[in-house]
Formats: C-alpha cells, sequence, structure tokens
C-alpha cells in the first residue's frame, strides 16, 4: 500500500501563497488534522507524517527591521500558522517550506547576484553579531525566528523544494544552476547548518529531476526549465551530489528512443508570408516556445529562425505528424538539424501516446508578442 521509505504525506502544496487570495485557509489545518489521524489509525503514525509545504511568502521580516531574527509569520496568516505549527510539533511532524533564491533574484535587478550563490559576498547582511552571505541562509533563519516567535523554536525544518531553472529569463541559465547546485552540495555535506541551526544537516529535496513542458507559465517562462535533466533525461551540467567538488555529470537515462531526426522548418521559397504570424501564433498555443522569450537560449535569432523554431515545437509535440508541418505552405520538413549555438531544435521521444492525446498549451500574450514582433520583418 505504500513504500517502506515512505516518511512524509505532503498536505496539500503552497495554499496560502498571496497570489490564492486565502482559498484554501479554513481547509488547510483540518485536512492535515485528517491525514495525520488517518495515518495514526493506519498504524504508520508514528513513521510517517503528515506535513504541509509552504512557500517562503508565509513568512517574513519588517521593512524597517529586514533581518532575518525578525522574521514573523505574515499577519494576515499568523493565528492560523501558530495553530499549524503547534499541531506540527504535537504530532512530530516537521515544517516543509520551499526555498527558491532564483526567485529573489527573478524580476529584481537590485538584487546583488552573488547573495544568490554560496561563494560569500562583499556585503553581508549583518544581524546582530551575524553576517549572512547568501539568502539561502537569511530565508532560512527568518523561519526560524517565526517558528520561535510562535512557541516552537526548536521544531525540525526540512526544504521540500529547492532548485534554479536553466532557461527562460536571463538568470536562467545552466551555468547559474551548476552555481548554485555546487554551492548547495558543498553546504550539505559540511553539515554547517546556519547561523540560527549550526552544525546541523538539512534535510533537502531537488526541484525537480526532468523539465515540464507543458507547465504554467504564470510566474515566468522560466517554469518549464527547473529539471536538472532535459526532457530526455540526458543531464544538462556537471553535478556532484556529494559535495565533494567532483566534476562528475549525473547518469542520464538508457536506452531512450528518439523519433527519426526530421525537423519542421519556415520554407525559405514560400511566396505569401501573410499568414506567417497567425501560423506562429498557432504553433506556440500548442507547443512550448519559452526558450524564444527575451534571455533565453533561443533568444536572438532572425525572425525565420523564430518562425522554424515555433513549427518544430509543434511538430514534435505531434509527433512528426506529416499533417503538422504545413502552416498554410510556411513550413517545410528537412533531414538538416536547424539546431544553432546555444538553441537545440528537439527531436521528439518515441511514445505510445497519440498526438490527439496531448493536453493543449496556454502561450501568454506577451511572449507571444515578442515572437510575433520579430515576424513583421518578413511580412
Amino acid at each position: 500500500m505504500y513504500s517502506p521509505t515512505c516518511r512524509y504525506v505532503a498536505v496539500g502544496n503552497e495554499p496560502f501563497l498571496s497570489s490564492l487570495n486565502g482559498t484554501f485557509l479554513n481547509v488547510t489545518l483540518p485536512a492535515l488534522q485528517n491525514i495525520q489521524k488517518a495515518l495514526d489509525e493506519a498504524g504508520v503514525g508514528d513513521t510517517i507524517k503528515a506535513t504541509v509545504p509552504l512557500n517562503a511568502d508565509v513568512y517574513q521580516s519588517p521593512k524597517d527591521t529586514p533581518v532575518p531574527s525578525a522574521g514573523r509569520f505574515r499577519p494576515e496568516i499568523s493565528g492560523l500558522m501558530t495553530e499549524i505549527v503547534q499541531f506540527l510539533n504535537q504530532s512530530g511532524a516537521p515544517f516543509t517550506v520551499n526555498i527558491y533564491p532564483y526567485l529573489s533574484l527573478y524580476g529584481n535587478d537590485d538584487f546583488p547576484l552573488d547573495f544568490a550563490f554560496f561563494d560569500g559576498v562583499s556585503s553581508p547582511v549583518v544581524d546582530g553579531n551575524i553576517q549572512y552571505t547568501n539568502v539561502f541562509d537569511a530565508n532560512f533563519d527568518t523561519l526560524v525566528s517565526a517558528l520561535t516567535a510562535a512557541g516552537v523554536g526548536g521544531l525540525p525544518v526540512i526544504v521540500g523544494e529547492v532548485g534554479w531553472p536553466t532557461d527562460g529569463e536571463k538568470h536562467a541559465t545552466a551555468a547559474y544552476a551548476q552555481r548554485f547546485y555546487t554551492g548547495l552540495f558543498r553546504k550539505l555535506a559540511s553539515n554547517a547548518g546556519t547561523p540560527l541551526r549550526p552544525n546541523q544537516y538539512i534535510e533537502i529535496y531537488l526541484f525537480s529531476l526532468i523539465d515540464e513542458d507543458v507547465k504554467s507559465v504564470d510566474p515566468g517562462y522560466f517554469e518549464r526549465h527547473w529539471g536538472v535533466m532535459r526532457y530526455d533525461g540526458q543531464p544538462k551540467y556537471a553535478m556532484d551530489p556529494t559535495g565533494q567538488g567532483r566534476n562528475t555529470a549525473l547518469v542520464g537515462a538508457r536506452g531512450v528512443e528518439y523519433l527519426p531526426r526530421v525537423w519542421c522548418v519556415l520554407n525559405a521559397n514560400a511566396g505569401n508570408m501573410s499568414r506567417l504570424a497567425d501560423n506562429v501564433g498557432y504553433a506556440c498555443s500548442n507547443a512550448d516556445c519559452t526558450s524564444l522569450s527575451l534571455g533565453s537560449t533561443c533568444n536572438g535569432m532572425d525572425p525565420a529562425g523564430n518562425a522554424s523554431y515555433a513549427f518544430n515545437a509543434y511538430f514534435q509535440v505531434q509527433d512528426q505528424d506529416e499533417q503538422a508541418c504545413g502552416f498554410d505552405g510556411l513550413a517545410v520538413r528537412t533531414r538538416q538539424d536547424p539546431s544553432t549555438g546555444t538553441c537545440n531544435f528537439t527531436i521528439q521521444l518515441e511514445t505510445t501516446s497519440a498526438a490527439a492525446g496531448r493536453p493543449t498549451v496556454l502561450f501568454t500574450t506577451a511572449l507571444l508578442v515578442l515572437v510575433l514582433a520579430a515576424m513583421v520583418t518578413m511580412l
């Protein structure tokens, strides 16, 4: 019924995000209590604990005292959070938090780049006698302070999600991801803990294993690129989870089968380009074109390259169906790989899934405008 290595049951995921406008405020604690009760009644409650993975926005420091020691739960959910952490403490379950240093950097040009990593900074955050040199420690200890203020300062904390994306935004790169993980694994291997919880191992779960090409991009185009491996299970960069600093690669998936090496690209001989923008828009509304966004791996191609990328993305999603490379006569199939520089034109995996069963990808207007703007010069 369950794996003998199962330790936790996650009840919801980030239910108190500010953007959710309180949707789950009244149901999360009862659900947590019911799940733990069910585990207890099943005879596994001593070894399997119910917990609620929460976003780091459930706690904060006041603007006039922006240091970890001033950390408190958000005022509007403080009472509820106190009830939840007291229940977790009573049941022997940990507090689960998702910490993303990348998100501190994303969209904030004033955030110091080096503070998102573990290499040290020239201007640390000073909190009394403590100097914080990275945002992970500062974030973690802000939570510790909030727990202490709620009367459960010793409650165990696990990090349910942590990671760094590799595409979709200027800071979402493989190089930065490798730098982040190298520092993170070195920190974990040292059992250094954080200033408020020193000399402790921190239990951490990485997000994520593989990219997700139909994930919502509402938070940002990087959302589809959190994987440490590509869509085909091949590692994106060297990684040493032991934290010993070895330049080793993860073992990629074996026996991966691909469809034939055929791509769908813009037909350079097509005469009438008046329908090009509409067709690119259609392709990107039903496939993943986030790599074309500003600062991404395929950003900077010429208009023909943008169109070819969009056409091929749709063609591959449709399992290379011959009819999926028409686009009003604007596209043509080719066996010549159109990939250039950092931009990879993918080949679909050999699967048994029918193209008709694939979900429709919602392509945001902002990114569509970026892609289509380059089409104007071709009309």
